[in-house]
C-alpha cells in the first residue's frame, strides 16, 4: 500500500480535524512536532510536545504499519485477511489481533449483534469506497447477509476460527480506536506529557495543552465542508470518536445509502441519525460505541450511555438536533 510519511514542526491549530500543514524542523521542544501518514485508509496526524527527537515519531510510524500488517483487511499476509482466506480453519494470529477481537465480540453482545464484525461480506457487497450509486442485487444482498454473524467467531488464546467457511471479519469499526490508544501509550513511555492523535474521526489526547488548558477538538458538521464545525469539545486526556452517514455514502432517488450496514437486514440503519460522537478514556470504547450508539438509535443508544460510567454521547439527528448524553 502507498503511503505518505512526513514529520514536521509546526505552530499548534485549536481545531484539530483534518488540518494539514507544511512547515519542517525538527528543533525546539518548545514546538511540537508532527507526523502525517496514510495508513488504514485514513489520514493519520500525530502532534506532540515535550522533544524535539524526530525518532520519537518515527516509532509511532512503525507502530502504524505494524497495525496495518496486522488489522487490514486488504493486505493478504495479515492477521485478518489470513482468518478470512482459512475457509474456516483455524488460524494462529498475533495476541494483540486475538486481544481486539475479543473486545469486538463483547460489544457485539452488548449490542445484541447490532455491532458485528463479521459483516464483511456486506461491506465487499456494497464497496461504498468505490461506489457510484448501485443497490447491489436483493438475493446477492441476503446471500452475504446469512453468513454475518459474530457468534461464528471463536477465540481461543491466540487461535481465531470462523465456524462459517463463508464469513469474513473486518475490524474497521474499532481498529482505529485501538491504534489510537497503543500510540498513546507508546508516546507516554517515551516521556510525552502533551500530544493529539488523530485517526480519521478518532481523536486521542496526551495530557492537556502545554500552557495547561484543555485542548479543543472540533467536531464535524455532518454533510457540511470539512472545516465546518458542529460543535467544540474541551478535553485533557481524553478521546473523540464520531461516526456518521456523511462519511461514506450516495444518494439514489432521493436516499441516502450511508456504509453503516445493519446485519439483520443487509441495508444500510435507518435510525434517524446523521452522527454520533464518544467522548471517552480509551479511544478502543469510543470507536465500538459510537458505531453501536448509532446502531441503536437516539432512545437505545441514550440509555446504553447513560449504563457506562466516564462515557459521554453527542447524538446529532436527522433534523440536525444536537443531543447531549452523559
Amino acid at each position: 500500500m502507498n503511503q505518505i510519511k512526513s514529520i514536521r514542526k509546526l505552530c499548534f491549530i485549536p481545531l484539530l480535524f483534518l488540518l494539514l500543514f507544511s512547515l519542517s524542523g525538527c528543533a525546539s521542544s518548545a514546538e511540537p512536532l508532527q507526523m502525517n501518514g496514510m495508513y488504514f485508509d485514513t489520514i493519520v496526524t500525530i502532534r506532540i510536545w515535550d522533544t524535539s527527537d524526530c525518532s520519537v515519531l518515527e516509532e509511532c510510524e512503525k507502530l502504524c504499519q505494524k497495525y496495518e500488517n496486522l488489522f487490514s483487511r486488504t493486505i493478504d499476509t495479515s492477521d485478518v485477511s489470513r482468518i478470512n482466506q482459512a475457509n474456516g480453519q483455524p488460524v494462529t494470529v498475533d495476541q494483540e489481533t486475538a486481544d481486539l477481537i475479543k473486545t469486538a465480540l463483547h460489544y457485539g453482545d452488548l449490542s445484541d449483534g447490532k455491532f458485528d464484525i463479521t459483516i464483511a461480506p456486506l461491506s465487499e457487497l456494497w464497496n461504498f469506497g468505490h461506489n457510484d450509486g448501485q443497490i447491489p442485487d436483493p438475493a446477492a444482498i441476503e446471500e452475504d447477509r446469512s453468513h454475518v454473524n459474530y457468534k461464528n467467531v471463536k477465540v481461543d488464546g491466540t487461535t481465531v476460527q470462523l465456524l462459517d467457511p463463508k464469513a469474513a471479519i473486518d475490524l474497521g469499526a474499532i481498529a482505529k480506536g485501538y491504534i489510537a490508544d497503543q500510540l498513546k501509550e507508546y508516546l507516554e513511555s517515551a516521556g510525552i506529557k502533551h500530544g493529539l492523535i488523530s485517526l480519521g474521526g478518532n481523536t486521542v489526547a496526551i495530557g492537556e495543552k502545554p500552557d495547561g488548558s484543555p485542548f479543543k477538538i472540533g467536531v464535524q458538521k455532518p454533510f457540511a465542508e470539512q472545516n465546518d464545525i458542529l460543535t467544540s469539545l474541551d478535553i485533557r486526556n481524553q478521546s473523540v470518536v464520531s461516526s456518521g452517514t456523511y462519511e461514506r455514502y450516495f444518494e439514489k432517488d432521493g436516499k441516502i445509502y450511508h456504509h453503516i450496514l445493519n446485519p439483520f437486514t443487509g441495508y444500510p440503519y435507518e435510525t434517524h441519525l446523521q452522527q454520533v460522537t464518544i467522548i471517552s478514556d480509551a479511544s478502543v470504547d469510543g470507536d465500538a460505541l459510537s458505531t453501536t450508539c448509532f446502531a441503536l438509535g437516539l432512545e437505545e443508544g441514550s440509555k446504553l450511555i447513560k449504563s457506562l460510567d466516564e462515557i459521554e454521547a453527542i447524538f446529532v439527528t436527522d433534523d440536525g438536533n444536537i443531543h447531549r448524553v452523559g
